[in-house]
């Protein structure tokens, strides 16, 4: 099976770039222990104050079926769902190189 690796735009209500980087620092903290999940990288945008980004990268389908499926991704929109300016724009790639595959 192919690695599957997610890109994530999270819209944050202007000003509350903070607040949602806070609320998703447990599951940043979650995906440590997260078998099949590979990469899980939080990123500011450094040209809009009010967006951030996720890099995911998981061994598999299962395992990001796993990681939506948690108790973790459950209590995320609880945390932050207040300070989002829209859903999170989610793209699923196929990784075919590079380093730190």
């Amino acid at each position: 099976m192919s690695k599957i690796a997610v890109i994530a735009k999270i819209p944050c209500q202007p000003g509350t770039r903070d607040q949602v980087a806070a609320g998703l620092q447990p599951m940043l903290a979650h995906v440590e222990g997260e078998p099949g999940t590979l990469r899980y990288v939080l990123l500011e945008d450094s040209a809009d104050a009010d967006t951030l980004w996720m890099y995911e990268l998981y061994d598999d389908q299962a395992a990001l079926d796993v990681h939506g499926a948690s108790d973790a991704m459950k209590a995320l929109g609880a945390a932050i769902g207040a300070h989002l300016a829209g859903r999170p724009e989610l793209h699923f790639c196929v990784p075919v190189g590079g380093k730190g595959l």
